[in-house]
């Protein structure tokens, strides 16, 4: 096991950048911060490397992981199938928050993909992401820094807390602004279909291509998109979904609000879906640390920015 070394990287010090690029081209983890979540990071068409990140997330081989990448070009070589669709939603969201699932390169191991045929790909924006894989030269397969179904790390003390020692080198880029992680859209079917949902919406995806459909509709779907299990992104303590500040009777706990305050322990929420993404897994990091019994947090709202939160406050919240 190697001990952790965390590195700043403020001001993008090439020396640090160059070094985090080395250890991936050599078989070794990085966690670095993307827009959405800080991720594990290791060379994508390393198999043994790859199996790593699995052994030190904990993570289940069904789970599959997404592939990140520099530029629609790196992209493009890593596609079997590249439709139009992928071109058009690639040139009007990337960089950023889109995962685009579509037929693999037999170049990219099967433990990558949870041995199906289809990858989720993703250029990122944040420059330190970029600037990382520019440095390995190599797409870079990464899923959250964090043990398997727990919170995703938005700051470099997360991946800290969650995997300690288990990493080659942490890059601390400061908070992530996303703070959920992406939309996974696939394009592998008659209609493209949202599996999970995230900040980049399906009115935002339909302005661009027309209609999709949402949900997985079949096995091979749920193995097509990491966060797809009941349970996932959760606290260590109980979280609960309530209405109407109807919470429990029973414990001491903490209540998250929009609209009304539930009691002496109350906290404010974000009133915009962008807003509240982008603090969601800190309070939940710091509430997780506080000694209380249950977090209880109201309903967000139904409409369709509000849904990769609703995803992941419910499988937070499953039992």
């Amino acid at each position: 096991m190697t001990s952790c070394r965390t590195s700043a990287v403020a001001g993008m010090d090439p020396e640090i950048l160059e070094r985090a690029g080395a250890l991936i081209r050599a078989g070794r983890l990085v966690a670095f911060p993307t827009e959405t979540v800080y991720g594990l990071g290791a060379n994508a068409l390393d198999e043994k490397a790859v199996k790593h990140i699995y052994e030190v997330k904990q993570r289940p081989a069904t789970s599959p992981m997404i592939v990140h990448v520099t530029s629609i070009e790196m992209a493009r070589s890593l596609a079997r199938e590249w439709p139009e669709s992928a071109e058009k939603l690639a040139r009007a969201f990337w960089p950023g928050p889109l995962t685009l699932v579509v037929p693999k390169q037999p170049s990219i191991p099967s433990i990558v993909t949870s041995g199906i045929d289809t990858v989720g790909l993703r250029m990122p924006s944040h420059p330190v992401a970029l600037a990382v894989i520019r440095a390995a030269g190599v797409p870079v397969a990464a899923p959250s820094a964090n043990r398997f179904k727990g919170l995703s790390p938005t700051t470099a003390g997360h991946v800290r807390a969650s995997l300690g020692d288990r990493v080659d080198m942490i890059l601390d880029g400061g908070m992530t602004q996303v703070g959920i992680e992406s939309t996974v859209l696939t394009l592998a079917c008659a209609t493209p279909r949202i599996l999970r949902p995230g900040m980049i919406s399906r009115k935002d995806i339909e302005a661009v291509i027309g209609p999709v459909e949402e949900g997985a509709a079949t096995a091979k779907d749920l193995l097509s998109s990491p966060g797809m299990h009941s349970r996932h992104y959760s606290p260590r303590t109980r979280l609960i979904l309530v209405e109407s500040g109807q919470l429990p009777e029973q414990g001491r706990g903490v209540y998250l609000y929009r609209t009304a305050p539930g009691g002496e322990n109350s906290l404010k929420m974000p009133s915009t879906a962008s807003e509240y993404a982008a603090v969601l897994y800190a309070t939940l990091h710091e509430l997780d640390h506080a000694g209380w019994d249950w977090i209880a947090v109201e309903q967000p709202p139904s409409g369709v920015e509000w849904d990769g939160i609703r995803d992941r406050l419910r499988r937070a919240a499953a039992r």
